[in-house]
């Protein structure tokens, strides 16, 4: 039956969101590291070409004074002399930065400082930055393979990592479906580490052990009512016998007998829940057993068994069945005359009842199943909606607990064209 829902890992998993969260982290953290050594390193590489231009002219200046010639690399009002230089307003040592390139030249750094006076000639050291920033290049790209193996490394430990992580978050994960489908059993058990998700799993144990305590003692409980006022009924209903023939005596006849079968109901219930209900199994012809769950019920019900319109005349249903199922018969002539006595109860007529191979389909034509039972499974006492009748809504909640324990499937559907659907599907 479907109506227990099943906590499923997302997609996409939460070891692929963290791998890919620290590949994002490690290529942020290489972007910005990059960047900060190219930053530091190009102004470097300025600051000692400036430095290098300017005892370039200091020299160069020096000797020209002193001798009048100049040295290797000093030239007197170069023509590709940066503009800022041309002129200068003092007879001071000035640099300044020139990105032209031009043949084997690049961005360079000029110093310049006049001869002598205002109007004098003015001297300048040009430093080529070329081989500085060569290395620049070499070195980004050296941070740049760096941050690609880092990468390479740091995505499967992530992943690894996140693994483990995923693998004991998914163990909670099942645990907790297993207790919302109603093994009340199920544990975590202990965890490796002290973390949030040891933490989690513990709350999870600690929450179905209080559930399950709640439960056994509602069970109980339920168990103990039922027991107790068996007796009482059972008195009841040997004292209307004694009242005199009419239609009080009748009708009373009829709520205690209402009575006396809800009690019944609770004491089933009671036995499924405490597991001590065991199938007696034998091989049966599945369509004699489902037409002899109907007429037991004396509703009026029309039943299929496949094979049977090709049967010859006077030939039965159940002797033209030939599916055979290993089943407890009287727990399975429960299951569907429950079923049955539901469709007449909460749906309408025309009931129908179809066998074929090991599938027993009971159908009605009334409003169907309420949205809340499809979605959450029977709940006792609860019909589910008003147009569906009256009841103590016990009927489907044992048909689904008498196939659980044969091993059967029950399924709660409605019909595209309405009517309420129960699939029962026995085991092979």
């Amino acid at each position: 039956m479907r109506p227990f829902p099943r906590l499923r890992p997302a997609r996409p998993s939460l070891r692929w969101k963290i791998a890919a969260l620290a590949a994002a982290t490690a290529c942020l953290v290489a972007v910005a590291v990059g960047v900060l050594v190219h930053v530091w390193t190009a102004q470097d590489v300025r600051d000692q070409a400036e430095a290098q231009a300017f005892n370039g002219v200091y020299s160069a200046m020096d000797v020209y004074r002193r001798t009048g010639t100049l040295v290797d690399g000093a030239e007197l009002d170069p023509v590709d002399l940066p503009a800022a230089l041309r002129h200068p307003a003092d007879g001071d040592r000035h640099t300044a930065y020139d990105e032209h390139v031009e043949g084997n030249l690049g961005p360079s750094v000029w110093a310049a400082q006049r001869t002598g006076g205002p109007g004098s000639r003015v001297l300048a050291v040009r430093v080529n930055m070329s081989p500085q920033l060569h290395t620049l290049r070499q070195l980004d790209m050296s941070m740049a393979v760096a941050s690609l193996v880092a990468l390479a490394a740091a995505v499967p430990l992530a992943a690894y990592g996140a693994g483990l992580l995923a693998r004991r978050l998914r163990r909670v994960s099942e645990t907790a479906g297993r207790i919302s489908a109603g093994d009340l059993d199920a544990r975590t058990g202990p965890t490796k580490g002290r973390d949030e998700v040891a933490d989690i799993a513990a709350t999870v144990d600690l929450m179905a052990d209080s559930l399950g305590r709640r439960l056994r003692t509602e069970r109980q409980f339920t168990a103990d009512v039922a027991h107790e006022l068996r007796t009482p009924v059972g008195g009841l209903l040997a004292a209307v016998d004694l009242l005199p023939a009419g239609e009080t005596e009748d009708l009373l006849r009829a709520r205690v007998r209402d009575l006396r079968g809800l009690v019944e109901d609770l004491l089933e219930i009671s036995r499924l829940d405490a597991g001590a209900e065991q199938p007696v199994r034998a091989r049966v012809p599945l369509g004699a057993v489902v037409s002899e769950a109907v007429v037991r019920t004396g509703l009026d019900t029309e039943v299929t068994v496949a094979g049977t319109e090709h049967a010859p005349a006077g030939t039965s249903a159940q002797a033209a069945d030939a599916t055979t199922v290993e089943t407890d018969p009287r727990r399975l002539e429960r299951i569907v005359g429950n079923l049955i006595v539901n469709a007449h109860r909460h749906g309408d007529t025309p009931v129908q009842v179809a066998v074929e191979g090991r599938t027993v389909v009971v159908r009605d034509h009334g409003p169907g199943f309420p949205a809340d039972l499809l979605l959450h499974g029977p709940r006792r006492f609860h019909t589910g909606a008003a147009e569906r009748g009256s009841g103590h809504g016990l009927g489907l909640t044992i048909a689904l607990g008498q196939a659980r324990l044969l091993g059967a499937e029950l399924r709660l559907d409605n019909a595209p064209d309405g009517g309420a659907v129960a699939t029962l599907r026995l085991p092979a």
